[in-house]
């Protein structure tokens, strides 16, 4: 036991410095392409945090043995957006909370594309609800719908890019930490520093993750309680510790754009897979599960709709996960 608990503060930390040299050289990235702050959140360092938590429902319900393991990889693919649209959009306005007077904010507002993130909250939940119907009946074409859920986030990702804002940005970045003296680095070095850490935190975030199953085992929890309370929480760390490093810079609007990027992929990759491999059914805690991520996104949706977002109201959302939690320790 004082092992893993050693293991897993080890982990969380080793994934918050490697995060430190992620978010830095996704942002010289998107810089060398030219991409605006948002898309630069959305779709690059989202796509780049999505793999670790795709990666455990790919191996769950491609290479699972039992239908429990299976199970599993569908728990994964459910709990990612739940934890996201809750705790992760909760923890900017929590960091922005504590952050107002370094950061010289006179209001509790949240400094975002308000229209642009209304929009990605609405496009979300529009194909979250489909997937969470589907998940209540059966037909024998079911699995190759998956593939409608990988051709809407290709829409996505080209929507993306298309309204981004090509424009540098006013503000210098930070040097890149593995070029620290050069004034423009190449797209080669930003690169290899963005491949190195995301592999880094991939690793951590493997050794975080089985930290975390080995203690909800101790604690007498079943696997699926496990797979929906959390391992969701640490496949997310990585979006989280983004957030938490581009809040302290100010930056909130990475922030936000890295949570609601990696949120449209959780929306649509593991549900493919998920079609792809396995029925696809809902018992009640994964139904639980995507009513309450729904009420979050519709929540959110009228907070950025409104085109005025306080950052105490992100960090209201967080309740409906206290929701989730209580109804299955209930059930359990």
């Amino acid at each position: 036991m004082f092992l893993t608990l050693v293991l897993f503060f080890l982990s969380a930390v080793a994934i918050y410095l490697a995060c430190e040299y992620f978010v830095n050289g996704i942002e010289w990235v998107g810089r060398g392409m030219k991409l605006g702050a948002t898309a630069v959140g959305s779709v690059l360092a989202a796509f780049g945090t999505a793999l670790p938590e795709s990666a455990v429902t790919f191996m769950a319900v491609v290479f699972g043995d039992t239908p429990a393991q299976k199970d599993l990889g569908v728990g994964a693919a459910m709990g990612g957006p739940l934890v996201l649209a809750t705790l992760a959009y909760a923890v900017v306005g929590f960091a922005l909370l504590l952050n107002r007077k370094r950061l010289v904010r006179d209001s509790h507002q949240v400094r975002v594309d308000h229209a642009r993130l209304s929009r990605d909250q609405a496009a979300f939940l529009a194909v979250f609800v489909v997937k969470v119907a589907l998940g209540l009946v059966a037909f024998a074409i079911k699995p190759w719908l998956g593939v409608l859920f990988l051709a809407a986030y290709a829409i996505y990702v080209w929507r993306e890019i298309r309204d981004a804002d090509t424009a540098e940005d006013e503000e210098a970045l930070e040097p890149l930490k593995i070029r620290p003296h050069s004034s423009q680095p190449s797209l080669a070095w930003a690169g290899l520093q963005t491949v190195l850490a995301l592999a880094f935190i991939g690793f951590a975030s493997h050794l975080f993750v089985a930290q975390l199953e080995a203690i909800g085992t101790l604690m007498g929890w079943s696997p699926h309680l496990v797979a929906l309370l959390l391992s969701p929480v640490a496949t997310e760390l990585p979006e989280t510790m983004n957030a938490l490093i581009w809040v302290r810079q100010g930056k909130e609007r990475l922030a936000l754009a890295n949570i609601s990027g990696a949120m449209m992929i959780q929306a649509t990759i593991p549900s493919a897979l998920g079609m792809f491999f396995t029925p696809w059914r809902f018992d009640g805690p994964l139904l639980a599960s995507g009513v309450i991520t729904s009420l979050a996104i519709a929540f959110l949706w009228l907070l950025f709709r409104r085109g005025a977002v306080d950052s105490r109201a992100l960090m209201a959302v967080s309740g409906l996960y206290g929701v989730f939690v209580a109804f299955i320790v209930a059930c359990s």
